[in-house]
């Protein structure tokens, strides 16, 4: 990690983190700075700074305040192993607003019967709402897991359906 940043916004303290090859690492949804930068560097190295970051910032902070987004960024997937990053690029896909099963994602990767691995996968997600694993739910339609916390996967949704409705 070369350097991150941390504001404010309507789903908490939001943190994102970039490499020399791209976004690396998001985190939100924590009540304050300190927890964001805890959990965003896990012991890591780097420097607090907006360089290279600005655009993010700006994507996450419209889409955090209701706007639909699509995220066009340079990401960095190297924490992930190979299984993961194909997971991650699948649930890249999804667009704005719509919802997919994990099942759909072992299919689209070419993997049928990992459904549990994708699961496994989308838990290790470093970069939710840019990867928007909010948007993958059980085949019976239920929410599943979600990593920055169960309680925002259905606020994340809502917030989504409804501006969907409005574009």
């Amino acid at each position: 990690m070369k350097n991150y940043t941390c504001f404010k916004s309507p789903f908490g303290w939001v943190g994102v983190a970039k490499s020399p090859r791209g976004i690396s690492r998001v985190v939100f949804g924590k009540s304050n700075e300190a927890d964001v930068e805890d959990s965003l560097l896990s012991g890591t190295k780097a420097t607090k700074s907006t360089e290279g970051l600005s655009e993010v910032v700006n994507l996450l902070q419209r889409y955090f305040s209701g706007k639909p987004v699509e995220f066009d960024l340079n990401l960095d997937l190297r924490a992930g192993t190979e299984f993961q990053q194909s997971v991650w690029r699948a649930t890249y896909r999804i667009p704005y607003g719509e919802v997919r099963s994990y099942g759909w994602i072992a299919r689209e990767i070419g993997k049928p019967l990992a459904t549990r691995a994708v699961g496994s996968a989308e838990g290790a997600n470093p970069l939710p709402i840019i990867i928007p694993c909010h948007r993958v739910l059980r085949s019976d339609g239920k929410l599943g897991g979600y990593s920055a916390g169960l309680h925002w996967k259905p606020k994340l949704l809502d917030q989504e359906r409804a501006n969907k409705q409005r574009m």
